[in-house]
């Protein structure tokens, strides 16, 4: 690896570390001809599946279009960006997990939905009602109705959906 700072041809690795999640390997390296240290990440490059779009165009993957999604869809909610990276990791585990060369974007859409119902109730709202084409209230009834009836596990504390004020914690029948 070249040095940053001097364009020497060659640095040596002085530390290697594993990140949190196993993942990324971190390598601490110096430069022999200027002596500097800088930090290289090194990770498995594995080729996502290309999407499918309706009227079936294809598109290469694009995380920055899958992390839009989540944001547009958490705008002005109480989700800390650290849930949204870790909601758009999960995505992206699931997509390389499936092995699949080619996924219809529908798939990839109940993929997001399925993290915003873990992440915050109103921003799975949202972006249900978008993404299945709601086309009227009645549509937004019954989306939270299922909701009602089937409550995602949540990590955290959040806004209830109807009462507004915070949901109660949910314990364990151990």
């Amino acid at each position: 690896m070249h040095c940053p700072f001097c364009q020497h041809e060659d640095t040596r690795v002085i530390d290697s570390r594993l990140t949190e999640d196993g993942s990324t390997v971190r390598r601490r390296r110096e430069c022999p001809a200027c002596g500097e240290r800088f930090n290289t990440f090194e990770t498995a490059e594995l080729k996502l599946p290309t999407i499918v779009k309706s009227g079936e165009r294809r598109e290469s993957f694009d995380e920055r279009k899958l992390r839009t999604s989540f944001e547009r869809a958490l705008q002005k909610r109480p989700v800390a960006s650290s849930d949204v990276d870790n909601a758009v990791h999960e995505v992206i585990k699931d997509l390389r997990k499936s092995g699949e060369r080619e996924l219809p974007s529908r798939q990839i859409g109940e993929l997001v939905m399925r993290e915003l119902k873990k992440l915050d109730q109103v921003a799975y709202v949202r972006f249900a009602s978008v993404y299945r084409k709601f086309e009227d209230v009645q549509a937004f009834r019954e989306e939270i109705e299922k909701l009602e009836r089937d409550p995602p596990e949540l990590e955290r504390l959040q806004l209830s959906l109807l009462g507004g004020a915070a949901a109660p914690p949910r314990r364990s029948k151990s």
